[in-house]
């Protein structure tokens, strides 16, 4: 398929028109963390943040934070071995408790997404080695991983899950959607293994072309199209 995308340097230019100029705009870049800081998460901090996105997705994010730690009281800070030992029947009590969001859906992703990790744990040491060590270059194959493998982490879930613990991955937010599609980039639908790929290796151009971070290169499109709100990250 012939994209029309354009020369990074060309969305950066634009992005610091719309924002005020570099220094403006480079403040409202978010960072990465080290592949040696993720791997050192204690992996019911990592259960946590997975348990966090899978309660924001489709809800109001600020009650999610407000109610964490209400979270963490309820799930005794998401210990991987006591969540493991949950039987449906605690889980279905746990649901009821008003410290946090009532949706018993979710609440039994915290048991499924534990499995996963622990399973992983076991192969690599820890689930945030694993992670770490995955390439940027395909972040989409981690997307899919997390989507078959852990509960309700498909969509944006399990990208947000990510960029919230430091992993360099790009977020196909409303508006990185709509400028991949307007020029190009993809024509399927978002979610197909095809698009994804075609996705992929065009944010792996635009890496080589800058230098910059996945997590850079998405927020920096996001800025340069659609509303201009000022102080918006993406």
């Amino acid at each position: 398929m012939l994209t029309t995308a354009e020369p990074f340097d060309r969305i950066y230019q634009r992005a610091c028109e719309r924002k005020g100029g570099a220094a403006a705009l480079e403040a409202l870049l978010g960072q990465s963390a080290s592949s040696d800081d993720i791997a050192a998460i204690p992996d019911n901090l990592l259960l946590g943040e997975l348990t966090k996105k899978v309660f924001q997705s489709g809800f109001v994010w600020r009650v999610v934070r407000q109610k964490w730690p209400g979270f963490c009281e309820v799930f005794f800070d998401f210990n991987i071995e006591k969540m493991l030992l949950m039987s449906d029947e605690m889980l279905e009590a746990k649901a009821r408790d008003e410290r946090i969001i009532r949706n018993a859906a979710k609440v039994f992703t915290i048991r499924h997404n534990a499995l996963m990790i622990d399973d992983i744990a076991r192969k690599h040491g820890s689930f945030g080695r694993f992670i770490a060590d995955w390439p940027t270059a395909d972040i989409i194959g981690l997307w899919a991983y997390l989507k078959q493998h852990g509960a309700r982490l498909g969509g944006n879930t399990g990208p947000y899950a990510l960029r919230a613990i430091g992993k360099d991955t790009f977020i196909l937010s409303g508006d990185v959607e709509a400028y991949l599609r307007a020029t190009n980039i993809f024509d399927g639908g978002l979610s197909s293994k095809r698009s994804l790929n075609q996705i992929q290796q065009q944010f792996n151009l635009w890496h080589k072309q800058s230098g910059r971070s996945l997590t850079h290169i998405s927020q920096i499109i996001a800025l340069s199209v659609g509303e201009n709100i000022v102080g918006m990250q993406q």
